[in-house]
């Protein structure tokens, strides 16, 4: 099995550096990862402004209690979007940091709370390094474009080198889109901001020596998200994760 080519040292830029005809241009790449997230919580956020619009609008209690039940659901939704974003995007802790498993899976059931997907989890580490964990975030949430109906993501974490899977079940399930991109294959720009995260997928992966495998057995049935480590990943530190 080929896993994931170990980053140059030309691949971290920097004056002299030769540039990559199959990797897209850093600037494109953040600016898309920042448009990502504040589409996530621009509409939550949204809702907030109308709920405070309408309060100080209205005199009718009914109208205003609805817009404090507005404002109150919207500010869940967008605290737990932002929680889960830390996590899978931001730089969570220090250099080396471990981070529990339990905080991935609060932060995910934040994010799927009063939607149509449920999530179970098996860990065997209780808690993971952050660039595997970020790992895993990214892969449970684009998991989430394989049942746009609505569905089931169940996570396995194994201990050490033995890899973690995400394996969404539901209606008319499918391979999401880019995922090719999530596997490793290189091009010279992003197509369009949907393909960010898979972007970011392949990049954690080069980092912790990982290959991501997206599988489907049948036609809409589940689709398998697989994290393998290669022979050069290493555990921080000697601990388990």
């Amino acid at each position: 099995m080929s896993f994931g080519e170990t980053p140059s040292s030309n691949d971290a830029g920097g004056e002299g550096a030769a540039p990559d005809a199959h990797k897209p241009d850093e600037l494109e790449f953040a600016a898309l990862l920042c448009s990502r997230v504040c589409h996530d919580v621009i509409s939550p956020v949204g809702a907030i402004v109308n709920g405070l619009e309408v309060l100080e609008e209205e005199e009718d209690d009914e109208m205003r209690e609805h817009a404090l039940l507005l404002i109150a659901k919207s500010a869940l939704q967008a605290s737990a979007k932002l929680q889960f974003a830390r996590l899978a995007f931001g730089a969570s802790g220090s250099a080396g940091a471990m981070i529990e498993v339990g905080d991935a899976i609060k932060a995910a059931d934040g994010l799927l709370s009063g939607g149509r997907v449920t999530a179970s989890w098996e860990s065997k580490p209780g808690a993971l390094h952050k660039t595997r964990l970020k790992l895993l975030m990214n892969v449970f949430q684009f998991a989430l474009g394989a049942i746009p109906r609505g569905g089931d993501l169940k996570v396995i974490i194994e201990d050490g080198n033995e890899g973690m899977m995400v394996v969404a079940t539901g209606t008319k399930a499918r391979i999401p889109e880019h995922a090719d991109l999530a596997q490793g294959e290189k091009l010279s720009s992003l197509p369009d901001s949907r393909a960010v995260q898979p972007y970011l997928i392949g990049l954690l992966c080069r980092a912790v020596h990982a290959k991501l495998s997206v599988a489907q057995a049948m036609e809409e049935g589940p689709v398998t998200f697989t994290i393998t480590y290669g022979p050069d990943a290493e555990l921080p530190d000697g601990m388990i994760g």
